[in-house]
């Protein structure tokens, strides 16, 4: 099985350069499809007001993955635990 750094780097490197919807499991047990990228040509330029974009300055939570709803136009983030599925945005 792979470690939780293989698996978020692996999952950051395809987000990098693509939107996907990933399914996952919320806390409160609710399903949720979340279309999202970490692609730089995509997401907003880091603001100090915007504390998820700011990878730098807070310790990260190896666990959680944060990304850019392109829906919502908002970071989200989630457990990399609760992925259920993960496929291209069409």
């Amino acid at each position: 099985m792979e470690n939780t750094t293989n698996k978020r780097d692996s999952i950051k490197r395809v987000l990098q350069n693509s939107i996907m919807n990933v399914t996952f499991k919320k806390v409160s047990g609710e399903e949720r499809v979340m279309k999202c990228t970490l692609d730089p040509n995509i997401i907003p330029p880091a603001t100090k007001t915007d504390p998820l974009s700011q990878e730098k300055v807070r310790k990260i939570n190896e666990e959680v993955l944060p990304v850019w709803d392109v829906e919502k136009e908002q970071w989200r983030s989630f457990r990399l635990d609760s992925i259920i599925n993960i496929e291209q945005a069409v």
